[in-house]
């Protein structure tokens, strides 16, 4: 299952937002209801006709206000898309924009089922044609949701353009760290020349680590990324191969010899970064994902290929995922309430994490920690992925209706 559908499986269990890729099997299953239940609607969705069959009058698109009026609380629609191309469907709060029901790539005569629960105010459909303008459906008056009702949240969409500043600062500090990672790199290279491989071992953890804290830029470094730190397996490459041959015993100029096929790696990253622009989506997604991907790779063991260092590189991926929350600050605040508790979360799984580290720098292997310990790194990470999921979903790029 991808990222994206995982992220609205995620949200359609707590019953938060509700964000829907009709690629998914629950949009396309019908939810069942009562016939000519009041709080069941079928709606078309089309260029003339966005919104239709939502309310008392079924008001033609650019009806007034005081039109169609419904109950509040739940809310069922069966949307039919019209039009002959694909089409994306929100419900939208007139007042404040903010979006209730997101319903994706609906195909031509397709159908999509959703419930959403909503409180007083003033609602809409909004209609996005693949190849066009918005068409926004008739303003309908919804009343007060039965007390206790568990309102759907939403949001104000995030458009490109409000993720453009944000990757473009995210760029910026990857490229800040590329002349420190060169410089640790180097260093390897230079110790493993003179024959003390304990400092290279030093080095190397010190170097990649660095190189670790940038996750979010991973998509952008293509192939040379997986030279430089792609899964060690039976043949590793990068920082990877000078790992396995540090921790295995290795002659000093094997290793030098690796160590300079890796800054010229490094090399290669400094000159090809200096072109590339971040897609504005990348960044929310990745910040979720580095989390994820320290879950169920580095805490696996998967990426060790000898040193014994995993719990050093999760340290690092949580900064990494750090970094990449820090620019999206603005674009969330407002939009997402438990920010707060995501910077938390993040700070208490590096304490949980840190706490491994002893005081000459060395790092507590995986398989030396007890069950405890374990159980809690486990916790700590899973509830730093849990609140970073919804940032990923909140930022998914959205069309300006």
């Amino acid at each position: 299952m991808s990222t994206r559908a995982r992220l609205a499986a995620f949200f359609a269990a707590l019953g938060a937002l509700v964000v829907v890729a009709t690629i998914l099997t629950i949009v396309l299953r019908p939810v069942a209801v009562a016939p000519n239940a009041p709080d069941a609607f079928d709606i078309t969705a089309g260029m003339d006709d966005c919104g239709r069959g939502w309310g008392e009058s079924g008001a033609p698109s650019g009806a007034a206000a005081s039109g169609p009026t419904v109950h509040g609380g739940d809310q069922t629609f069966t949307v039919t898309n019209t039009t002959v191309g694909g089409i994306e469907v929100y419900v939208q709060a007139v007042d404040s924009k903010r979006v209730y029901l997101d319903l994706e790539s609906i195909g031509a005569g397709a159908h999509a089922t959703a419930r959403v629960t909503l409180g007083a105010g003033r609602y809409r459909f909004v209609c996005l044609p693949a190849d066009a303008d918005p068409v926004h459906g008739p303003v309908v008056t919804v009343g007060k949701a039965p007390p206790g009702s568990p309102l759907t949240p939403g949001i104000v969409p995030v458009t490109r353009n409000d993720l453009i500043p944000v990757a473009k600062a995210y760029t910026t500090w990857v490229a800040s760290r590329l002349p420190a990672l060169r410089q640790q790199v180097a260093a390897v290279a230079a110790d493993a020349e003179e024959g003390d491989l304990p400092a290279a071992r030093r080095d190397w953890l010190t170097a990649h680590t660095t190189y670790e804290t940038l996750g979010a830029a991973y998509d952008a470094f293509g192939e040379l990324g997986d030279q430089l730190d792609g899964p060690p397996r039976t043949d590793p490459t990068g920082f990877h191969l000078v790992e396995s041959q540090l921790w295995h015993g290795d002659a000093a100029a094997t290793v030098a010899a690796s160590a300079h096929d890796l800054l010229g790696l490094v090399d290669r990253l400094q000159t090809e970064f200096a072109g590339v622009q971040l897609d504005p989506g990348d960044v929310a997604l990745r910040a979720h994902e580095i989390v994820e991907d320290a879950i169920q790779d580095t805490l696996t063991g998967a990426t060790d290929a000898g040193s014994g260092t995993s719990l050093a590189s999760v340290d690092a991926e949580l900064t990494g995922a750090e970094q990449a929350l820090a620019p999206l600050e603005p674009v969330l605040t407002g939009r997402y309430e438990q920010l707060g508790d995501t910077r938390a979360a993040l700070a208490a799984a590096h304490a949980v994490v840190e706490a491994h580290r002893a005081p000459d720098g060395t790092w507590t292997p995986l398989d030396r920690l007890s069950r405890t310990d374990r159980e809690r790194v486990d916790a700590a990470l899973d509830r730093a992925a849990e609140l970073l999921a919804p940032v990923a979903a909140i930022c998914d790029p959205r069309r300006d209706s």
